[in-house]
């Protein structure tokens, strides 16, 4: 069986990322921590996907970061949402709201 969580993520990663960054300043992996156990473990991000997206938010200005330490003593690199970013975050959330909406709707038309 073909693995569709996969492809799902794909689409909204960008999105969960900021989504969890806009409740406080968190290191990469805390992001993945977070997501896993909010999604019940239906999401398991892995770094390749993560860090990719992450460098990715930094660069179009949606996430700022910072290198501080961690609760064990490491030094990591510590997001936080920018305007810019909880503005995408917002235009984001409406869309897949409008459109999980419809999906919604056409998949409860009777046959």
């Amino acid at each position: 069986m073909r693995d569709d969580k996969s492809d799902f993520l794909k689409g909204t990663l960008d999105m969960l990322i900021l989504k969890i960054v806009a409740l406080g300043p968190i290191h990469g992996y805390g992001i993945a921590l977070r997501i896993q156990q909010i999604s019940n473990d239906v999401f398991q991000l892995q770094q390749g996907s993560l860090y990719p997206a992450l460098h990715k938010l930094e660069k179009d200005k949606l996430l700022t970061a910072e290198w501080k330490a961690t609760d064990t003593g490491r030094e990591a690199k510590f997001y936080s949402l920018t305007i810019k970013g909880r503005k995408h975050l917002e235009s984001e959330v409406q869309n897949w709201q409008r459109v999980s909406g419809a999906v919604s709707i056409i998949l409860s038309t009777a046959e």
